[in-house]
C-alpha cells in the first residue's frame, strides 16, 4: 500500500504541470477506509474534469483509482464502496459541467491538492 499511495501522491502532485505495485490486503475495515473512499471520489472527479479541460491524459485517473482499489480491496464490500465513490465523484461533475470553466479549473487544483494530502497523510500515518 505504501508504494501505491506514494505513486498516487506523486501523480497527483505532478498532474498540475505537464501531463504500481499491488499487495494482497485482508478484506477487513481499516481505519483509513473513509480517506480511501474520499480519495476514490477525488480520482473520479479528476477523471471527468481533466478530460473536459483538455488534459489529454486518457484513462490516467481511472487507472490510478483502479490500481488503488486493486491494492486495497480486490473484491467484496470495500471494493464496491471504493468503486461507488469513484463513480460518485465522476457523476457529480458530469451532471453539471459540459465544458471547461474557471470553476472546473479551480476544482481540479483543489482536488489535486486534497488528493495528494490524503495520500501523504495515509502513508505517513499507516505505513510500516
Amino acid at each position: 500500500m505504501l508504494r501505491v499511495l506514494t505513486i498516487l501522491a506523486l501523480a497527483l502532485s505532478l498532474a498540475a504541470g505537464p501531463a504500481g505495485a499491488q499487495m494482497a490486503v485482508p478484506q477487513v475495515a481499516v481505519p483509513y477506509d473513509r480517506d480511501l473512499q474520499r480519495l476514490s471520489e477525488i480520482l473520479g472527479a479528476l477523471h471527468f474534469l481533466r478530460a473536459i479541460c483538455g488534459s489529454k491524459e486518457g484513462q490516467k485517473w481511472r487507472n490510478e483509482a483502479q490500481t488503488l482499489i486493486d491494492a486495497e480491496a480486490p473484491n467484496g464490500e470495500r471494493h464496491d464502496r471504493m468503486v461507488a465513490s469513484f463513480n460518485r465523484g465522476y457523476r457529480s461533475f458530469q451532471q453539471s459541467y459540459h465544458s471547461c470553466t474557471p470553476a472546473a479549473d479551480f476544482a481540479i487544483r483543489r482536488y489535486l491538492e486534497e488528493g495528494a494530502k490524503i495520500a501523504r497523510d495515509i502513508t505517513a500515518r499507516y505505513a510500516n
